[in-house]
Order: C-alpha cells, then sequence, then structure tokens
C-alpha cells in the first residue's frame, strides 16, 4: 500500500503529484501492460538484443 504523508497546510496538488510518482515507481502500470499479451522468451530475447545494440550505437556516435 502506497501512504504519502500530509504535511500540515501542503496543497492536495503536490500530494497526489508524490503519490503518482510512487505508484509509477512501483511499475504496477508496466507489469499489466507486458502481462495482456504473452511474448515468448525467444522473442523478448530478440528484442533485448535489438534495444541494446540500438543503445550501443548511439553511444558510440555520441563519441
Amino acid at each position: 500500500m502506497i501512504i504519502v504523508p500530509l504535511k500540515e497546510g501542503e496543497n492536495i496538488e503536490r500530494a497526489l503529484k508524490k503519490f503518482k510518482r510512487k505508484f509509477e515507481k512501483t511499475g504496477v502500470i508496466r507489469e499489466l501492460r507486458s502481462r495482456q499479451a504473452f511474448i515468448k522468451p525467444s522473442v523478448r530475447k530478440r528484442e533485448e538484443i535489438k534495444k541494446a545494440v540500438y543503445v550501443q550505437k548511439l553511444q558510440e556516435n555520441e563519441e
């Protein structure tokens, strides 16, 4: 359970922003979206390798 302590006179908008940030860090939404469709382990691994190659090329181009 996510708990956001409020200080006396703190704006509700700021507390909501803190809650949203904490909720985002838990990764619940990301996990729900990933579980909507089954992805074979071989396909997932292939996508990770493609992403790693892409990031590595970007880093090489920066240098």
